[in-house]
């Protein structure tokens, strides 16, 4: 009994605390798990969850999978529930718990002149409906703001296609708003000049340079619908990040709006729907990933997606020799985490 009790606790994995029978099934779970110091961590029992969602479950705040019991009671009495963080006091929760919980920002009247804009923008676009049916997204109106939530452009903006659908009840949006707008080339040109920000398309396909980080929600919807590109490794989409999806299929994304009362504390999206408001929001998500720390020098850590990098199978046998906490070591995510942004 003893010895297959030490056997499972040697072929367990460090991070998820999953067991396996043989230490070869271990490392085939560390190469496919991506595990790393930048997942969502437990702070009672130190378990790694995949995304906030896995861990939300893991606390008792989430719905989709049974808590564990021992870690529901702990944090019940010192946990965050929006930022999972634990503390060591209820004392400490009551001085970290206003800054956590934020408020619905109101909606600047216009732009502010000459905004100190930074190395970092975000995106939001809300949509009018085009085609025979309406179903057709096209962007009606645009904004981008600056990492100080300051507004640096935003309009109405004139489709191409003619619009059949205004969906009024939830962007406001009248024909008359539209009619004399900038089109959509103009707004793309001056999206496109805040975003490069003085360097050429060419470079910033292989050196960011001078180039802002562009935050969104559903990036690649609204960059489609405004006819822009931008480069992948600049953007940072809170509908694809993986701390920030589904439990239940890592490629199915959680909604802006349930994001923002989940992890905020706030909602978004009720009535007439401003895309300052989605900015804003993507912005506070983008911020808040991006101070978490995670124990990791930011010149290790980065993600390749290449499992064979850190495990490679020609060194079988040596890693099957190593303890769980080596391979967690070696184990790098598949994923950049916005963490290494700073």
């Amino acid at each position: 009994m003893g010895s297959s009790s030490d056997a499972h606790s040697r072929n367990k994995c460090a991070a998820c605390y999953r067991q396996f029978n043989r230490m070869e099934h271990l490392v085939e779970h560390m190469r496919a798990s991506h595990h790393s110091p930048h997942e969502p961590r437990c702070g009672v029992c130190g378990k790694h969850c995949r995304s906030l969602d896995a861990l939300r479950d893991h606390l008792g705040f989430g719905a989709s999978l049974p808590p564990k019991p021992a870690c529901a009671t702990a944090f019940a009495a010192k946990g965050c529930p929006l930022c999972l963080a634990g503390f060591s006091s209820s004392g400490s929760l009551r001085v970290h718990s206003p800054t956590c919980h934020l408020s619905r920002p109101p909606v600047p009247s216009r732009a502010m002149p000459r905004v100190a804009v930074g190395g970092v923008v975000a995106l939001g676009c809300k949509m009018v409906g085009g085609g025979s049916d309406g179903t057709l997204d096209v962007c009606g109106r645009v904004c981008v703001i600056a990492e100080n939530e300051t507004i640096v452009f935003e309009n109405f903006v004139r489709p191409l296609l003619p619009v059949t659908h205004y969906r009024y009840e939830t962007t406001g949006i009248r024909p008359e708003y539209l009619r004399d707008a900038p089109t959509v080339k103009t707004v793309q040109r001056q999206g496109e000049g805040n975003l490069l920000n003085g360097e050429q398309p060419w470079k910033i396909r292989s050196s960011r340079g001078a180039a802002r980080l562009l935050v969104g929600h559903g990036l690649e919807h609204d960059l489609n619908a405004l006819g822009m590109d931008y480069p992948a490794y600049l953007k940072r989409d809170t509908a694809e990040y993986p701390p920030l999806v589904k439990t239940s299929a890592r490629l199915m994304s959680n909604s802006l709006r349930f994001l923002t009362q989940s992890c905020l504390g706030y909602e978004i999206q009720t009535g007439h729907q401003h895309p300052y408001e989605d900015c804003v929001a993507a912005m506070r998500l983008y911020k808040r990933m991006r101070a978490m720390r995670h124990g990791q020098p930011k010149n290790g850590g980065e993600g390749d997606g290449c499992a064979a990098v850190a495990f490679p199978a020609r060194r079988q046998r040596e890693l099957e020799r190593m303890s769980p906490e080596e391979l967690l070591s070696m184990s790098k995510p598949d994923y950049h985490c916005w963490c290494l942004d700073d």
